[in-house]
């Protein structure tokens, strides 16, 4: 090869453009930089045959990379440290990725930088105290919603050009400085959704910040008053969030007087005294005020409001009328002023001058008649004025409203009859007008949408309509106590979506159809009250989704139908009829005690109910005469008591006697077909049958028959007197409990019950629990070969998952666990899970002064989500958080409460997974095989997400069945009740700040 002579070799590299040069040495750095993050596939296009000025992500100004935007690549490196190499970076954006560790303090070599997006990524840790070693010309930080803890350093009030600082949605659990006062230039501050900082006053020092427009402080714990001097200075501010808070006192007046606020948010806090009366921010677009305790009248000057398109007062105190000035606010959408003491009418002109979309004053004292133009701008959804002192007609011009989505009447004193038009409004879904004085019929067709009419208690009259038939969206039909008249139309039987009807209390008459086979969804049925004849429809027997079921005061007759004992049904009455024969034999318990009187010919075969004995009432048409029976009866008492074993049999009888005593306070309250009485239960109560034992009470194994079959019984309250409320809590949680039927949670059988000790007798399961599988060989002395296969293991999680899934997702309103844990997930024969103590906690919760009820209540170390530990908030998410640390025990095979006295089994798998090691060197060696690396490394990362530290990031039950679901043959097995199917995670990275998942990513649109 020929070789330039030096001098040419100098003089051509010199005469290259400078813009070319620097382009080369961006482009080395860069290609550096792409293989620190491991050459990801979104950074393909970068390579030597280009320029950087021309490759994604990367823009340049004069030749030179000036700006890095990674927004949501799903990069899991840590951050490159060559990157501050690119000698003229002003902007870097790294948001919503996953980027580790602690904050990248090699940052701080980039001293062009003027905008810093870190917002939504792992990193954790507290933030550098020297943060203000970043760029001098820094104007934009902005490390929202990431993991990072303890207090937020002083110096961050030393980057001295900031113009926006984002610190919202993290874990600081100290405080925030005051010292962010000192930043002249802010023009935008967000703390938010930090709830676990230490309760502070908002400071002083803020109102120094002249030039800012944008201040967010919800949910921060923020305490005491809201200082007035804060926006004194603040005269270029428009958006105030101070939302969701522990703030008290008077709404300081200067803060109605700032000209360009548009945004004002303080709700959900402590305030008190009334609104200031003069308001003169004439650019505001929202205000909400609503969740406080504010009193007084609404003042006048909102009238003055002409921008204003959102007022939200509700649940205040507030009392008089509504301004007048209202109804003129040409751009109003939303009104909500529920739940106040607001009395007068209703101004005559509210929708007439805006696009009104929702109008909600319902829960107050409002008189007069409902304003004719509620929906003159055609955007109305909604008309909510339930519980006030309403009356006159509803106007018929809302039937012509094609915008809405429900009327809310209920509880007012209206009268005439009901438009027409309103039940064929296109877009309808649900007319409430109960508890009122309508007159008039029911349409022969509504809106193809309606799916909830409520209009019990009314005047309406006439025949339900044939056509109901074709009502085929409805769900709720709740028409009692009206004057309707006729049979029940077979049509009705059609509506295979109904939920509940209501129909008692009315004059409707002949037989009930035997085609309500149809009506497969139906919880309730309500037609007492009424003049029904003929027999009971055996079809009743096939609803196995009804739980409430009254025919009383009616004229049926003929036998109850044996189908009928089939049912789990929470509630009874057939009272007041001409039934006849024998009752079946599952509703012969005290469960129904009240559910057959006034039917003189009913009978039970083994009499517990206070009911003749059927053989008895056969036998009284045979045998010997009456007379000569009695005669013979008496001889032999008289020869009985002159006996030589009179003692004997006085002593039995008292014995007798006492144990009955003991006995009937005892009451057993039956959700399955049990084979055993409360005494088989009772008599077994012995030390010697303890399998278990913690903060709910003792658990007992007891043999129930000579085949050896077993029940779990489980005391609680053991000695202690509950109180009324209590009780009847109790009462109701366990009902609600006992009609739970899902292969994958464990049947509550029956419960018996005194005032001082409850008894809840589950299945029992052969092969315990989960953690004694898992966790418990030393205890149960078995060897390798007993350790779970990952398969088995596998199936266990998607068992749970359903279980959960069917509580969270199918019971309406959801249930709520409170104590996942792997001890509450017990093993069949063939290790198909089943979740124990669903709603124990709840129940538990009711008597929380003792201390085992409130370890109870707080779940169990190491499974306990972190929101409920100092906020008590309860929702789905903490099932969640729990069922990913039983993900990470199935995985890892430890136990939950794996780590030091201040750590457990999340805390170091994140800490794991942060750390760059390999995934596999978190598995359970008993079961790591190079066949399971996927699908082990898979579930590990979703119980990652599971244990997010913020609630709203976790996937939802549906997601994670999903997800286990793809996960081998085992875990698809399927039982009859699933019904749930959902895309997959957008991502299984694992993060403790996820990215949101979307309800369009979810495809819940």
């Amino acid at each position: 090869m020929t070789l330039l002579p030096l001098p040419f070799l100098f003089f051509f590299v010199f005469s290259l453009p400078f813009s070319v040069i620097s382009q080369l040495n961006d482009r080395s750095t860069l290609l550096n930089l792409k293989r620190e993050l491991g050459d990801p596939p979104a950074l393909r296009l970068w390579n030597n045959s280009s320029f950087p000025c021309d490759w994604p992500m990367i823009n340049c100004t004069a030749g030179n990379v000036t700006e890095i935007n990674f927004w949501n690549q799903n990069f899991t490196a840590a951050v490159p440290t060559t990157i501050c190499d690119l000698p003229n970076l002003v902007s870097l954006d790294l948001s919503y990725n996953f980027f580790p560790g602690e904050f990248p303090t090699v940052l701080y070599n980039c001293t062009k930088l003027q905008y810093l997006d870190l917002s939504e990524n792992l990193f954790i840790g507290t933030l550098p105290d020297d943060i203000n070693r970043l760029s001098n010309e820094l104007e934009y930080l902005d490390l929202g919603a990431n993991n990072f803890s303890g207090d937020i350093p002083k110096n961050i009030g030393r980057i001295s050009k900031l113009k926006v600082l984002n610190l919202y949605t993290s874990e600081y659990n100290g405080t925030f400085p005051s010292e962010i006062g000192d930043l002249s230039e802010l023009e935008e501050l967000r703390l938010a959704d930090n709830d676990k900082f230490s309760p502070a006053k908002i400071p002083t020092e803020f109102g120094k910040l002249k030039k800012l427009k944008y201040l967010w402080l919800k949910q921060m714990n923020l305490i005491g008053e809201i200082p007035a001097v804060l926006f004194e200075n603040m005269t270029d501010l428009k958006h105030v969030d101070l939302s969701v808070n522990n703030l008290t006192g008077r709404i300081p007046e200067v803060l109605f007087g700032l000209k360009n606020l548009t945004n004002l948010y303080l709700y959900a806090n402590d305030l008190t005294g009334e609104i200031p009366k003069s308001i003169s921010s004439t650019n505001m677009v929202e205000f909400d005020l609503s969740a406080n305790n504010l009193t007084g009248s609404i003042p006048v000057s909102i009238g003055n409001l002409t921008k204003l398109q959102i007022l939200n007062l509700f649940y205040n105190k507030l009392t008089g009328e509504i301004p007048p000035g209202i109804e003129k606010l040409p751009e109003l959408k939303e009104l909500k002023l529920f739940s106040n003491k607001l009395t007068g009418e209703i101004p005559a002109e509210i929708g007439f001058n805006s696009k009104l979309e929702r109008f909600e004053v319902s829960v107050n004292q409002l008189t007069g008649k409902l304003p004719e133009n509620l929906c003159k701008g055609g955007k109305l959804q909604g008309v909510v004025v339930y519980t006030n002192n309403l009356t006159g007609e509803i106007p018929e011009s809302l039937g012509d409203c094609g915008t809405l989505l429900t009327v809310q009447v209920q509880n007012n004193s209206f009268s005439g009859e009901f438009p027409s038009r309103i039940w064929t409004a296109s877009s309808m879904y649900s007319v409430q007008a109960s508890n009122n004085f309508f007159t008039g019929e029911l349409p022969e067709n509504i809106a193809r949408n309606l799916q909830r009419i409520e209009i019990d208690n009314n005047k309406f009259s006439g025949e339900i309509p044939r056509k109901i038939g074709t009502w085929s969206s409805l769900a709720e039909f709740k028409a009692g106590n009206n004057r309707f008249s006729g049979e029940i139309p077979k049509e009705l039987t059609s509506l295979s979506n109904l939920l509940s009807i209501f129909l008692d209390s009315n004059n409707l008459s002949g037989e009930l159809p035997e085609e309500i086979i149809s009506w497969k969804s139906l919880t309730t049925l309500s037609l007492s009250k009424n003049k029904l004849s003929g027999k009971i429809p055996k079809a009743l027997g096939s609803l196995s989704r009804l739980l409430n079921l009254d025919l009383s005061e009616n004229q049926f007759s003929g036998v109850i139908p044996p189908e009928i004992g089939n049912l789990k049904l929470t509630t009874l009455d057939l009272s007041s009829n001409r039934l006849t024969g024998e009752i079946p034999e599952q509703l012969d318990n005290l469960a129904y005690e009240r559910s057959f009187l006034n039917n003189s010919n009913l009978c039970a075969d083994k009499p517990v109910l206070n009911l003749p004995d059927c053989r008895k009432v056969l036998g009284r048409s045979k045998g010997l005469p009456g007379k000569i029976l009695a005669m013979i009866l008496v001889i032999t008492v008289l020869l009985l008591t002159i006996s030589l074993f009179v003692t004997f049999f006085v002593i039995r009888d008292y014995t007798r006697k006492r144990r009955r005593r003991d006995l009937e306070t005892w009451k057993l309250t039956s959700f399955h077909r049990v084979e055993f009485a409360e005494s088989d239960i009772l008599s077994n109560l012995m030390e010697h049958n303890v399998i278990g034992s913690g903060g709910s009470g003792k658990v007992y194994k007891i043999f129930v028959d000579s085949s050896g079959e077993s029940v779990a019984v489980k005391r609680i309250w053991d000695n202690k007197k509950l109180d009324k409320n209590v009780e009847k809590e109790f009462i109701a949680e366990v009902e609600i409990l006992g009609t739970i039927r899902h292969a994958n949670i464990v049947k509550l059988l029956c419960c018996i019950s005194r005032e001082d000790s409850k008894l809840l007798v589950y299945e029992y399961l052969e092969k315990r629990s989960l953690d004694q599988w898992l966790h418990g060989k030393k205890e149960r002395g078995v060897g390798e070969t007993d350790n779970l296969s990952w398969s088995q293991r596998l199936n266990i999680a998607v068992g749970a998952a359903q279980g959960l899934c069917y509580m969270h997702h199918d019971c309406t309103p959801a249930i709520i666990h409170r104590d996942v844990k792997s001890s509450n997930i017990l093993l069949d024969s063939e290790f198909n899970a089943k979740i124990a103590d669903f709603g124990l906690a709840k129940i538990l919760i009711k008597q929380n002064q003792e201390p085992h009820t409130m370890s109870a209540v707080a779940g169990s170390f190491g499974y306990i989500a972190p929101e409920y530990a100092y906020t008590s908030k309860v929702d789905e998410k903490i099932d969640v958080y729990s069922f990913g640390v039983v993900l990470l025990e199935l995985v890892t095979g430890r136990e939950g409460n794996h780590g030091d006295e201040h750590t457990n089994l999340a805390d170091w798998s994140w800490r794991h997974y942060q750390s760059g090691k390999p995934t596999e060197e978190a598995f359970d060696e008993d079961i790591k095989e190079a066949s399971n690396t996927e699908e082990m490394t898979t579930v590990f990362k979703l119980g990652l997400m599971c244990t997010n530290t913020l609630p709203s990031h976790r996937p939802s039950m549906k997601e994670i069945l999903y997800v286990l679901r793809q996960q081998g043959i085992e875990a698809t097995k399927k039982t009859a009740t699933e019904a749930y199917e959902a895309p997959l995670l957008v991502s299984l990275s694992g993060r403790r700040t996820s990215k949101r998942v979307e309800d369009e990513d979810l495809g819940f649109v």
